[in-house]
């Protein structure tokens, strides 16, 4: 699908190409990337799995009030000017229809003058919002939004936030925060953002990493599943996030599931929709995967061991995984990556240390850009 905005956005950076030769230079890429590293030649290379546009349930675009004209969309190719954009092709039809409503309430937000006093009621520097960006998240109940901007928000910014929510059915919640860093703040809720993982209702707290798309999230658990196989026993998820692979999972009465991550706010959420699901068989653990792995004897309790990292990888828990008692050894290793890169050094750590890759598959929810996914699945030899 074309883009009025394509030489210029930053998100699509081939979409000027046909869909066949994006697919092949997608595919192409990876291949080449595990063909010039990886350790090991001998594995299935499973069909990629394409996934159409117009799928992104989850986007963060960039604003800035510039002369009193507002602009809103992606940052250019190569540099941080914004791209306005009225609407995106990859976004879901959802999202895409909020967009005019969007930009009309940031253009108030921004008009905003709120004038603080100090104690002596001297008036100070008007307080307004010239800049931030809005994370949008199409759950399957409405829209969440969570607003970032250094500046504070006053009185006028609240009263703007909850007219819009208020005149909006798609939009239920909405909250605030200065940076990726601080804690977030709901500043109006109508509903709880919900999603279905597997057969349970998740709860979705404010500012929730979650998978681009639905149907890439689905297609994601149908291969993390199909490699786990009739393997059952206990099984890690590590990097477990809002427990993407440990809903699946835990349907098998005869799993139980050991799901850790560092993200407290996030655990705390998983927790909470863990017990309203009353699920018995997954345990929650805080942990730092990066700094504190699982020790290679605590792993030989796992049968499987489910690993999604961030872009960096997963090396400190691979070495454990590599240095484990050879007949202790988890049987299998189902590893879920957004980095070739990182993918091709975790990997060969595996290889190195007991492991062979069976197989492994390409699935491409990121359409049009340079960002892949892929899932492996690796065997004790």
């Amino acid at each position: 699908m074309k883009c009025e905005y394509q030489q210029y956005c930053g998100g699509c950076c081939f979409r000027d190409k046909t869909e066949e030769e994006y697919r092949r230079l997608k595919e192409d890429k990876v291949k080449g990337i595990l063909a010039a590293a990886l350790k090991q030649t001998d594995y299935v290379w499973e069909p990629p799995i394409f996934l159409p546009d117009g799928l992104r349930r989850r986007a963060s675009m960039a604003f800035i009030n510039d002369k009193n004209k507002l602009r809103l969309g992606f940052n250019e190719n190569g540099n941080m000017q914004i791209v306005d954009c009225l609407k995106c092709p990859m976004l879901t039809p959802r999202l895409n229809a909020l967009l005019p409503a969007l930009r009309d309430f940031l253009e108030k937000l921004c008009a905003v003058k709120d004038m603080p006093k100090n104690k002596k009621k001297h008036r100070l520097t008007p307080c307004c919002i010239q800049n931030g960006d809005v994370l949008l998240l199409e759950a399957d109940n409405g829209i969440d939004i969570v607003l970032e901007s250094l500046a504070d928000l006053k009185v006028g910014h609240r009263m703007e936030i909850a007219d819009f929510v208020n005149a909006n059915d798609a939009v239920i919640r909405f909250s605030y925060r200065q940076n990726a860093f601080s804690p977030i703040e709901p500043i109006a809720a109508k509903l709880k953002p919900i999603i279905k993982i597997g057969k349970y209702e998740v709860e979705v707290a404010p500012g929730t990493f979650l998978q681009a798309s639905k149907q890439g999230e689905e297609v994601l658990i149908g291969k993390v599943k199909e490699y786990v196989g009739n393997t059952a026993g206990k099984i890690a998820d590590l990097f477990c996030g809002i427990g993407t692979f440990s809903y699946p999972l835990a349907e098998n009465s005869q799993n139980k599931i050991v799901a850790a991550d560092v993200n407290k706010a996030l655990l705390k959420g998983f927790k909470n929709s863990v017990y309203h699901n009353m699920i018995h068989n997954v345990e929650i653990v805080e942990k730092n995967l990066f700094k504190y792995p699982f020790a290679a004897d605590e792993l030989a309790e796992f049968e499987v061991v489910v690993l999604d990292p961030p872009r960096a990888g997963a090396s400190a828990q691979v070495k454990e995984l590599a240095a484990a008692d050879e007949l202790k050894k988890p049987k299998k290793v189902v590893m879920v990556s957004c980095n070739p890169h990182s993918f091709v050094n975790d990997a060969n750590v595996l290889l190195d240390g007991g492991y062979k890759m069976d197989k492994a598959v390409m699935v491409d929810q990121f359409v049009y850009s340079k960002h892949t996914e892929m899932v492996a699945l690796f065997t004790k030899k």
